[in-house]
Parts: structure tokens; sequence; C-alpha cells
């Protein structure tokens, strides 16, 4: 089931942990890969100062402040990409980054996770041509919510490389699936 507007337009913090065990559907030159969401973080208002939109609206942050459901990405280190995912209400700015992905190779039993959210850009064939693209639509890329959600244990921890943050680099507001209970459907 494609995840639709309203699920995007709720609290950031709330849907980072509402995505883990969902899928990433990238659809790229007639091939459709599904992955499980493992890692998620949320970035949440001008007064997180962690968050892009702490300098406020400029021409890169504009996505963040529009309507939820829309996919925010930008590159760093001029050769990674990064997804969010637009939340909340439209011109308060606020999104999740996902961090990290397991994807069930085709034909194989076997799982690979792919950690760090510049690989798993890379590896789904997402770029800067997907910034704004609307997740809702159910084409090129979106969310799955899964079918069969089973328990996941779920860890919190500060969130990765915000050190410029002050007190707000503290905040637990990076999420992961620690273990999964049974298969989790698509």
């Amino acid at each position: 089931m494609i995840a639709r507007r309203d699920f995007y337009n709720r609290n950031a913090v709330q849907v980072a942990k509402e995505l883990l065990g969902c899928f990433l559907v990238r659809e790229y030159k007639g091939k459709i890969t599904r992955a499980m969401i493992m890692e998620t973080e949320a970035y949440r208002g001008e007064y997180d100062l962690a968050s892009h939109a702490s300098k406020g609206k400029t021409a890169r942050t504009e996505i963040m402040y529009g309507v939820p459901g829309h996919a925010y990405i930008y590159m760093i280190y001029g050769m990674y990409f990064m997804l969010n995912v637009v939340t909340e209400e439209k011109d308060f700015p606020a999104a999740v980054l996902v961090r990290g992905i397991k994807i069930l190779e085709p034909g194989s039993r076997s799982k690979v996770k792919i950690g760090g959210p510049g690989k798993l850009t890379r590896h789904l064939h997402i770029n800067k041509a997907l910034n704004g693209h609307d997740l809702a639509m159910g084409r090129k890329l979106w969310i799955e919510r899964p079918r069969n959600k089973k328990r996941l244990k779920i860890s919190k921890s500060p969130r990765v490389g915000i050190d410029y943050a002050r007190h707000c680099k503290e905040w637990k507001w990076n999420f992961k699936i620690e273990h999964e209970t049974g298969e989790i459907l698509a």
C-alpha cells in the first residue's frame, strides 16, 4: 500500500519512527527495486540547528517548506545525494533523512544491508533529478507501507555527523531497526 499524503503530514519524529519497516521503492529503467527502510533521522523546524532550515527559507530548502510527501534531495561532499522525505504541514520545514536500507536481491534469499545515505541513493539511482518528486504518486520513487508489519526492536540515538548543531546534536532523533521478528511483507 503506497503511503499517502496524510502519512507524511505529521510530526517528523513520529514519521521517522514509522518509516522503519516500510519499503522504499525505486522504478528505474523498467526495473523495480524494493528496499526495507532500516534507519532514519528527523529534522524539524528552523529552531533545529542541524536542519538546513535553521537559516530560514532559501532556494535549497524551499521544498522542506512545501507539501508533505515530497522528496528533498541534496548533494554533500560533491558526490553523495541524500534522500529526505518532507513531513508536517506546508510552511513548516521538516523532513526525515533515509540513512539505511535492506534489499532482497531478485532471485536470491540473501538480503543486502546498505548503511549510509549516500550509498543507498547510489545503489537505487536516486539523484537531484528527483528533488521535489511527489512520493505519494506511486511512480519512479515511492514508499509502501507493509501489509503485515511485524514487531521491530528500534533503537534511538543522537543524529550522525552534526557536531556543529550545539544543543541540538544531543537530540535522539536517529532511529534504527535493531531486530525484526518474522517477515515483513510488501
